[in-house]
């Protein structure tokens, strides 16, 4: 079951391993990934096609690996209405939110006879990896390809591993189909992000990389990201909820075993000045994982290896840890939690309120569920539209303009030594 304890309890080797949770240790992998890669570059769809029936159960070829649209009209047949209207509605979302990011990235500023600014122009292709291992995420498909066609990008690519019986999950086909992807084909694991990086016959390689899996394809993008662009460290999910005495026990506890549900290595901490909250908490876990939920054995594995509920002198010793912590996700239920905000430094994305759970950042609310794990929080953004996205700065300088910077640039590349910048000024006659 989950851990009690006290802030002033909490030793520097504690803090420390929680600190390097999550980490993706790509050494344990990074031979058997090395492999898989090699085998791609040098022998391109034959090694695709072998290691895809070797470590998916599943046989391809050239004319089977890419998704027809027969093959995405059957899984609308497949689908509910119900279903596919929720992929609409969150895709619809998803792009929304991502459009006001594009609104605030162009600027163009004058004055003095110079007008400096800044276009955005798209990355040209980009693939986006769809997990299939335990289950497949089509939410992830709308998170990672609804922004990138916002940003622009022309071409599109979607891979996600088969199974034995089929080689397509007929939602991934459908999120990828209302997101607007160009091609889908039924590779997964390193030989896809390998495939995608260098480039076979059947699938050309892309610009950039994106989508979250596990540690062997979170190895082969960071083994492969000097040929190929990635977005950035995902591993084992994280939240981190911190509340007063406000805060509802069973809101709490439903969260925490929402986290706890996407992985055994999921972290799961509550961060309280309420000592009343904490016990309620860990009596609400032992009473609702004591009957026969789906994944109980993940979640109370979960809860046992990285679960823990914190008491805190006060609110603002909360925000001290949950900032050296750096979550993926941070749940402030407090009474006032636009106050906490401001407190925020590092987290991968802010839910504020009892009604606003996790939950609906993953799959509803039109933010990124692409984030930050084990920490990254305190160096790297979600996935945004920025993402996909490259600035280009201009200047666009009159000769009134030239004159005002003229001597400082002759002063600043004669320092440099760089004669020929000099003379590139003075040939053109500003000078007082």
């Amino acid at each position: 079951m989950i851990h009690l304890t006290r802030s002033i309890d909490l030793d520097d080797e504690f803090l420390k391993s929680i600190l390097r949770r999550g980490r993706v240790e790509v050494e344990a992998v990074e031979k058997d990934v090395r492999s898989i890669a090699e085998a791609v570059r040098t022998r391109g769809d034959d090694a695709l096609f072998e290691y895809t029936e070797r470590l998916d159960g599943a046989i391809i070829n050239s004319n089977t690996v890419k998704a027809t649209k027969e093959d995405i009209d059957a899984a609308y047949n497949l689908a509910n209405e119900a279903d596919i209207k929720a992929l609409e509605k969150a895709a619809s979302n998803i792009k929304r939110f991502h459009k006001m990011q594009l609104e605030r990235l162009d600027f163009r500023e004058s004055g003095r006879g110079i007008t400096l600014g800044v276009v955005t122009r798209p990355i040209p292709a980009v693939g986006v990896y769809a997990p299939g291992g335990k289950a497949p995420y089509p939410s992830s498909v709308l998170m990672c390809a609804v922004p990138a066609k916002a940003a622009g990008v022309e071409r599109l690519v979607v891979c996600s591993p088969p199974s034995p019986r089929n080689r397509f999950n007929p939602y991934i086909l459908l999120a990828s189909d209302i997101a607007g992807v160009d091609e889908i084909y039924c590779v997964g694991g390193v030989q896809a992000i390998a495939a995608m990086a260098y480039g076979t016959k059947t699938l050309r390689s892309v610009d950039k990389i994106v989508g979250p899996g596990n540690i062997y394809v979170n190895a082969a993008k960071q083994l492969l990201s000097r040929y190929v662009s990635i977005d950035l460290p995902a591993g084992p999910s994280e939240i981190i909820i911190v509340a007063d005495e406000s805060a509802k026990p069973e809101f709490i506890a439903a969260d925490l075993l929402a986290q706890a549900e996407h992985d055994e290595n999921a972290v799961c901490i509550l961060l309280t000045n309420s000592e009343k909250v904490a016990h309620d908490v860990q009596e609400r876990l032992s009473e609702m994982t004591s009957g026969r939920l789906p994944k109980l054995e993940m979640i109370r594995g979960a809860l046992e290896k990285n679960g823990l509920i914190v008491t805190v002198k006060d609110l603002e010793e909360a925000m001290t840890l949950a900032n050296q912590i750096a979550p993926e996700h941070l749940v402030i239920m407090t009474r006032k939690p636009g106050s906490v905000l401001k407190a925020v430094r590092n987290a991968g994305l802010v839910f504020l309120g009892s009604y606003s759970p996790v939950a609906i950042g993953d799959y509803s609310a039109g933010t990124n569920h692409v984030l930050p794990t084990g920490g990254y929080a305190l160096t790297y953004s979600g996935l945004s539209v920025r993402d996909f996205l490259k600035t280009i700065s201009y200047v666009d300088c009159s000769r009134k303009g030239l004159k005002n910077l003229a001597q400082t640039t002759i002063t600043l590349a004669e320092i440099e030594g760089m004669w020929a910048h000099s003379k590139s000024i003075q040939v053109r006659d500003v000078q007082e």
